[in-house]
């Protein structure tokens, strides 16, 4: 078993602090394994939504939640909104008896009812699949391939990760979604999700995929944003200013576990992947995914131009930026995209992350260094550092 030591000391201080704490993501990420962790030896009470004898205790929510003590665990939340207005009444009272730790896989439904039936009671703390400070430098390549999700992670070989990987995507498309809110057909959702991953670290362009698809544009937008609120895609937005440049203003979308993006492209294994006309682009939305869980940075965002200038990543530290640039090669160099970036950004430091082992400057202001490296400049996902 793989410990989550910083995510559980996160969901542990948030618990202190508040009496509802949502702890949210994909389905199948390890919420239910973690708040059990969490819990630990103290007193604690599960429900689990999906168990038919849980949701039988919880026919009569207030009867059933208010005379509990200590520690209070509802799983699958999203299946029970009324529960939220409950929840505040239970949260004010004076002293509190119980706290409780809410999961649910991640909707902007749940999150909406959360945020406004528990406004100033609540702390969301988002989880995704493992990341690379979790299961170490060593297994960079494992992780790139086969994605954060545990049970793909963990699976005993690269053929029984992609079995995994096939079932998730099959059943999120058949079941999972629809309790977001789409009602259309699961091959119509198939296509447009792997029409996604060959999108993937690509600008949206809404028009091509109506006319590719069939489908208005405010449908290809709304089911864009489910997957998005899903934790399954990612849309990156673009930084744009008074430049006296023509900025890009349509955000990137990525897949964001790797593993499935690979899965929806048909990769079958590393090698293929290795000659793959994707494989920069999932090198990129690999780094993205890892540099952000870790800088805690939901805002952070990318920067072009339409005459091609580019930054990969910008982040906001204290009022000073910093660029990111990612590049899948042995040495990478410097280029007038660079330049650009740092003198109209006004960067304060630009690092370019590559899959080798070597850090270098290119110069004063550049740094080309691996991922491992820039996690340590990180810290402790609270900083960067120069």
């Amino acid at each position: 078993m793989i410990l989550r030591r910083d995510l559980q000391e996160r969901v542990r201080r948030a618990i202190r602090h508040n009496p509802v704490v949502a702890l949210y993501g994909p389905r199948q990420c390890g919420k239910t394994t973690l708040a059990r962790q969490v819990a630990g030896e103290n007193k604690v009470e599960f429900f689990d939504l999906e168990d038919p004898v849980d949701e039988r205790r919880l026919s009569e929510p207030m009867l059933a939640l208010r005379d509990l003590r200590g520690l209070v665990v509802i799983d699958e939340i999203q299946r029970r909104p009324e529960l939220f207005p409950i929840l505040r009444v239970l949260a004010d009272r004076k002293p509190l008896p119980a706290r409780f730790l809410i999961l649910g896989s991640a909707s902007p439904e749940m999150l909406r009812q959360s945020s406004e039936s528990l406004a100033g009671r609540i702390s969301l703390v988002e989880m995704s699949g493992f990341n690379l400070a979790e299961v170490g430098e060593k297994n960079l390549r494992r992780r790139w391939w086969r994605g954060g999700f545990p049970r793909a992670f963990l699976a005993k070989s690269d053929v029984e990760a992609r079995s995994w990987q096939e079932n998730f995507i099959r059943t999120f498309l058949e079941r999972d979604i629809r309790q977001l809110g789409v009602e259309s057909p699961p091959m119509a959702l198939r296509r447009l999700w792997m029409m996604l991953a060959h999108y993937h670290g690509q600008i949206w362009n809404a028009s091509e995929l109506s006319r590719s698809l069939g489908e208005s544009h405010p449908t290809i937008k709304r089911h864009l944003d489910i997957l998005t609120g899903a934790l399954m895609v990612r849309q990156l937005p673009p930084w744009h200013e008074n430049l006296g440049k023509r900025q890009v203003k349509s955000p990137k979308v990525y897949i964001r576990d790797s593993g499935l993006l690979h899965a929806l492209l048909d990769v079958p294994t590393f090698g293929s992947l290795e000659g793959h006309p994707k494989l920069g682009a999932s090198w990129e939305g690999f780094v993205i995914e890892e540099i952000l869980g870790l800088a805690g940075q939901p805002h952070a965002c990318f920067w072009a131009t339409q005459s091609g200038a580019e930054l990969d990543l910008l982040l906001l530290r204290r009022g000073l930026r910093y660029g990111v640039e990612i590049k899948y090669g042995d040495a990478p160099g410097f280029t007038k995209s660079m330049r650009i970036a740092l003198e109209d950004l006004n960067l304060r430091h630009l690092f370019v992350v590559y899959p080798g082992s070597d850090t270098y400057e290119l110069e004063k202001r550049i740094t080309v260094l691996p991922l491992e490296q820039f996690q340590t400049r990180l810290g402790d996902g609270r900083r960067v550092a120069t």
